[in-house]
Formats: structure tokens, sequence, C-alpha cells
């Protein structure tokens, strides 16, 4: 014959209205929940209202770093020979989520420019760690015809970029004025460059 065993419940107890313990949730519940979650944090991160914002940078107010490199039709580009022009350069990469939703906003800018004649901006894409393949798959599916550098001496490394995407902009004598970083839109870009040249002129 067995002895009886007195069982204790914990102080406070932990049992349902029912009177019966709750059931551990199971694991795949868990990980459902989890996925969820991680979803919902990317999909704020990447929210983005478009209006970018303005960076520090010791290079601001001062002559662009030495930038050269390779277009994807095989043509040199060096920055210090578009002096003369306002140039906009734009760094990213074909799988970046801001890239891609900042790309629409970035072709009607350059069409806004281009409807400038000689008084618009250049526009350049600087590619950041990306390939001839996905570059060109980016731009065949979502438009755009203004050159973009694939190959280059680390410019972005020159210009300090961090994160993609960023957009940098240099006056006509060459000297850096604005760094903007994560996504912008086409009215923030023609509203900036509006003023630039106004301050410019003065």
């Amino acid at each position: 014959m067995t002895d009886a065993v007195d069982v204790v419940e914990p102080a406070g107890g932990n049992e349902s209205a029912d009177g019966d313990h709750p059931r551990p949730v199971a694991p795949w519940i868990a990980l459902a929940i989890a996925v969820v979650m991680i979803g919902l944090f990317v999909l704020l991160v990447g929210a983005d209202t478009g209006g970018g914002e303005d960076a520090e940078s010791p290079l601001l107010g001062r002559p662009a770093p030495e930038a050269v490199g390779t277009l994807l039709d095989g043509t040199n580009f060096d920055l210090s020979q578009r002096k003369g022009s306002w140039v906009v350069i734009n760094f990213f990469r074909a799988d970046c989520a801001p890239c891609i939703a900042e790309h629409p906003d970035l072709v009607a800018f350059v069409d806004d420019q281009d409807a400038l004649g000689t008084e618009g901006a250049e526009f350049y894409s600087i590619v950041v760690n990306d390939s001839r393949e996905d570059v060109e798959e980016f731009f065949a599916e979502r438009g755009g015809d203004w050159p973009v550098v694939l190959e280059h001496e680390q410019i972005d490394v020159a210009f300090g970029v961090a994160l993609v995407p960023e957009t940098w902009i240099i006056d006509p004598s060459g000297v850096v004025q604005v760094r903007i970083i994560s996504r912008v839109s086409e009215e923030r870009l023609n509203v900036t460059m509006q003023q630039l040249r106004e301050a410019y002129a003065a």
C-alpha cells in the first residue's frame, strides 16, 4: 500500500476558471507570433513618409571628395568634371526597401530637372554593394534613364555613407551643400534645389 502524497499548489494559484491548469503554449504558436511581430516591426521601420532627413557631415560646406568610377554603359565618371552644374547623387542598392519606395519620386524629380534645361541638376545613382544584373533588372522594371555609377573606388566610403539610401547635393563650385538620409520625395528635392539655387545666386 502506498503512502498518500499531499499536492501543494503554488501560492496565489495558477488555475483557470474551471479549476484546470492552463495548457502551455505550443511551440509552433509561439513561433508564429514571433514571426508576425518581426514582420510588423519591419513594416513600421519601412513605412517612411518620404520626407527624408537632413544629416550632419564634416563634408558639408567643403569640396566634394574624389569620386570616380564607371557607368553601366561603360563610360567613365568623375565628379570633379561636373563642376559648373548642380549635381545630385543618390546612393542605393537594388534590394533596399526604402530605395525601391523612393524610386518613383526620383524618376519624377529627374524629369522635373530635365524640364529646366541647363538650369536643371544632373542626377547620378551610385551603386553600393550590388551586381550589374540586379541593377539592370531594377531599372528595367522601375524606369529611370539617368547615369548609374556601377563600379567605383568606394565612393560611398568617401562620403561616409552608412546606410542606403542617401542623397547628396553638390553646388556648381563642387562644394557639398546637403546630405539627406533615408527615403526622399520629389517635392522635398525640388524645394531643396530651389532654395539652394536662390541662396547660391544671392
